[in-house]
C-alpha cells in the first residue's frame, strides 16, 4: 500500500475583505511550494462567523485592508477567531500577517480620527495612524532573529499610514535599508513573536522572497516532526529578488533625503505613551 500523502493547509483569514495589493500571491506561493514537495496542499477560507477546521491549519495568512474593512472584521476577529487562533499558535501553527492584518493582531489600531479598534493582543505591538502615507519599494536587511535565511534581504512594497511600535515581547524582522518600515522613525520592519510574522511588505511578499516562504512552511511543519524540506530550484525567484534589489538600490540616493525628512517629522509628532 502506498504511503498516505501528507497534507499542508493554509488558512486565509477574511479573503473577501482583507485582500489588497496582490496578497493572494502569498497564498499561491505557500501552496505551490508545498505541492512541489509532494504535500496535499489545501486552502481553507476563514470568513466572518464561526469557522471549522482552524485546528488543522499549518499557516494562517491575514492580509491587508483599508480602515473600513478592518472595522468590518475586528469584532468577528475578537468573537470568533481569537480563541482558535491562539490555540493554533500555541500548538505550533504559523501566522503571516500583512499590513492591516498585522495591525489587528496587536493591542490596538487607532485611526486618524482617534477611533480605537482593539486587536487581539497576539503580538506585542500597537499601531496609530500617521499624517503621512508611506509608499514605495522596501529593502529589509534580515535581523539575527532569523538565522540561516539566505539571502539576508527581503524585498517588497509598502503603502500604509499606520505607525506600528513594537513592545518588549516582539522582535523586528529586520532593518530597513530602503523604505520606512514599521513607523518611519526607528528603522525597523516587521515583527517576530512566537509563531507570528507581521510585516508591511506587500507586492506580493513571498513570490519574491522564497527563502521566507520556506521558513514559514518549515516552522509550521516542525510540530509534526517534519521540518526537512527538499530543495527546490529557486533560480527564477531569486533572480527576480536580485533584480528588484538592484532596481531599488539605484533609487536609494535619490530617496534618502526625503526619507530622512519624513523620519524626522515622524519622530517629532506627539504620540500616546505605550
Amino acid at each position: 500500500m502506498a504511503p498516505k500523502q501528507k497534507t499542508f493547509t493554509v488558512g486565509w483569514l477574511y479573503p473577501d475583505l482583507m485582500n489588497i495589493y496582490g496578497d493572494r500571491g502569498n497564498i499561491l506561493t505557500l501552496l505551490k511550494r508545498a505541492e512541489w514537495r509532494d504535500y496535499d496542499a489545501r486552502m481553507l477560507e476563514l470568513g466572518r462567523g464561526a469557522t471549522k477546521g482552524m485546528e488543522d491549519v499549518d499557516v494562517f495568512f491575514f492580509g491587508g485592508g483599508q480602515d473600513r474593512e478592518q472595522a468590518l472584521v475586528y469584532e468577528d476577529l475578537l468573537e470568533h477567531k481569537q480563541p482558535p487562533l491562539e490555540r493554533a499558535v500555541r500548538s505550533g501553527a504559523v501566522v503571516l500577517a500583512v499590513c492591516g492584518g498585522y495591525q489587528l493582531l496587536g493591542h490596538y489600531y487607532q485611526t486618524a480620527e482617534g477611533e480605537r479598534f482593539p486587536g487581539i493582543g497576539l503580538i506585542d505591538v500597537r499601531t496609530e495612524a500617521g499624517k503621512k502615507r508611506f509608499i514605495g519599494d522596501v529593502i529589509v536587511d534580515i535581523d539575527t532573529e532569523m538565522p540561516g535565511l539566505v539571502p539576508r534581504t527581503l524585498v517588497g512594497f509598502e503603502n500604509h499610514s499606520g505607525r506600528t511600535f513594537l513592545g518588549p515581547e516582539a522582535a523586528p524582522m529586520g532593518r530597513v535599508r530602503l523604505g520606512f518600515g514599521n513607523n518611519g522613525s526607528d528603522g525597523t520592519e516587521g515583527c517576530l513573536q512566537d509563531g507570528v510574522v507581521g510585516t508591511y511588505l506587500h507586492g506580493s511578499l513571498l513570490p519574491k522572497n522564497p527563502h521566507l516562504a520556506d521558513r514559514l512552511i518549515r516552522s509550521a511543519l516542525r510540530r509534526r516532526g517534519d521540518d526537512e524540506l527538499s530543495p527546490l530550484d529557486d533560480s527564477a525567484e531569486l533572480s527576480a529578488h536580485e533584480r528588484i534589489l538592484e532596481r531599488a538600490q539605484r533609487r536609494l540616493p535619490a530617496r534618502a533625503p526625503q526619507e530622512r525628512e519624513l523620519r524626522s517629522s515622524a519622530a517629532a509628532e506627539p504620540r500616546e505613551p505605550s
